[in-house]
């Protein structure tokens, strides 16, 4: 007797080409808006839940991973997942396609800002976007948590992780360090607790089998090997100082492309946390130090940013390009290629590092998805970082809702915008772009009207 159609089996999906994966990969690229928060939720939705082509258990491994690196995790998961599917093109396909749209649109929003002065459609699209991307970040921390707070110990961790970083400001590699420490003990004294959750093939919950499942095995080429190790260390050494070396011969050590390029290297490095720690880092130096643009422009470039895809790290691509025109590199007339030139060399310093960690480190880690040792520190890192991204929430509610502080007038108007949003995504169940553009039309006839 034939089974209901309701209990038949998900059968597991068909295997994805190169190119059918570049294809999303591109598109994600010209979609990912939503800051890190919701371009990790729009990645699950589709990777984990529609198309299948990985499993929960593993893409939530691979995004502690890239949670505990420099860079945007945004971006190195999409690395990760890719390189994993399609070896090292396929990685260097979904890096590079998750920035290249935005680079462009960047480029161009900043030559209108800086040949025109102001860019007052931005304006009206940012009053009605950033009251979305704080429903967005609030729904992705809910989407998270709601998988991963399991139970009492991983709902302190996340509690405690929001209360470290909001009322004692403490760094956040301290808060994902400690999490970490607690999952590793967990995992000996109360292994239970700390087990990831969610369930093979077609368990409850569960989208049914996916194409990197929990129990498929590692691909040969994301095996770990020291041979391997040394190759991918040496080829990305030597571009990066082949790049280096090319603009200190072109330029000279003290030429602003040559220390553009040295100081996106350490902000690369150095800065853990997501765009929203490297920016006080990136502000200091670009502004204080360098003096490549003001205070305001600065400003202004953050607000591009947020209305732009990609990572919202992108912003430094707006700190090379204004720098650069700013100072004429090649010459008053040729102000559009120094500003393009600047953006590229920013880009790509900022980025090499991100390609580098995930190729080099992800054998690794793909090697300890099935040992509770490793998984532990990472699923109690996930449970941290659902603290810090409402935290996050909380901040950008803050700076929407009472933008001159809490003294000055509540913008009444962007509460109305956010609960909207909020409620599109919450309770309709619908798509993060759909959101973002209904909001960004809601704020800009807002504006009009206010004129």
């Amino acid at each position: 007797m034939a089974l209901p159609e309701s209990a038949a089996p998900v059968e597991r999906p068909a295997a994805v080409s190169f190119w059918q994966a570049f294809a999303y990969w591109l598109k994600l690229g010209f979609v990912s808006f939503g800051g890190p928060a919701g371009q990790i939720a729009l990645m699950h939705q589709e990777l984990v839940e529609r198309r299948r082509w990985i499993s929960e258990k593993r893409f939530l491994h691979a995004l502690n991973y890239c949670m505990l690196l420099p860079g945007p995790e945004a971006q190195q998961l999409a690395t990760y997942i890719g390189w994993l599917m399609h070896r090292t093109r396929g990685g260097l396909a979904a890096g590079v396609l998750f920035v290249l749209p935005s680079l462009f649109i960047l480029i161009g929003l900043s030559w209108a800002y800086m040949a025109y002065g102001h860019v007052p459609a931005v304006a009206g699209l940012l009053y009605g976007v950033k009251p979305a991307v704080t429903a967005i970040v609030l729904f992705a921390a809910w989407r998270i948590g709601s998988r991963v707070l399991k139970n009492a110990w991983l709902w302190a961790i996340a509690v405690a992780a929001f209360v470290a970083i909001f009322a004692l400001r403490l760094p956040f590699p301290i808060i994902v360090l400690s999490a970490g420490v607690i999952g590793y003990f967990g995992s000996r004294f109360a292994p239970a607790y700390f087990a990831p959750g969610g369930g093979h093939g077609a368990a409850a919950g569960s989208a049914g089998p996916s194409l990197i499942d929990d129990d498929t095995p590692t691909p040969p080429h994301a095996l770990f090997s020291w041979g391997r190790f040394a190759r991918v260390l040496a080829v990305f050494f030597l571009l990066w100082l082949g790049a280096l070396g090319t603009l200190t011969a072109l330029y000279g050590w003290s030429g602003a492309l040559t220390q553009m390029g040295w100081f996106f290297t350490k902000a690369a490095l150095l800065t853990f946390g997501g765009a929203y720690a490297v920016l006080p880092y990136v502000f200091q130096g670009a502004v204080d130090h360098y003096h490549w643009l003001s205070a305001t422009q600065m400003i202004d470039g953050l607000a591009l940013g947020e209305t732009t895809p990609g990572p919202l790290i992108m912003v430094v691509s707006f700190v090379g390009f204004v720098g650069a025109w700013g100072q004429a590199l090649f010459g008053p007339h040729a102000l559009f290629a120094a500003g393009v030139a600047g953006a590229a060399v920013v880009t790509f310093f900022t980025f090499l590092p991100s390609f580098l960690f995930i190729l080099l480190g992800g054998p690794f880690i793909e090697s300890t998805h099935g040992n509770l040792k490793f998984t532990a520190p990472l699923t109690a890192i996930t449970a941290a970082v659902v603290g810090v991204i409402v935290n996050l929430a909380v901040f950008f509610a803050y700076h929407v809702l009472w933008p001159k502080g809490l003294s000055g007038p509540f913008e009444f108007p962007s509460a109305v915008i956010g609960a909207l949003a909020a409620i599109a995504l919450f309770r309709f169940k619908a798509g993060v772009i759909p959101v973002v553009l209904a909001s960004a039309l809601a704020g800009m006839a807002w504006q009009l009207l206010m004129r």
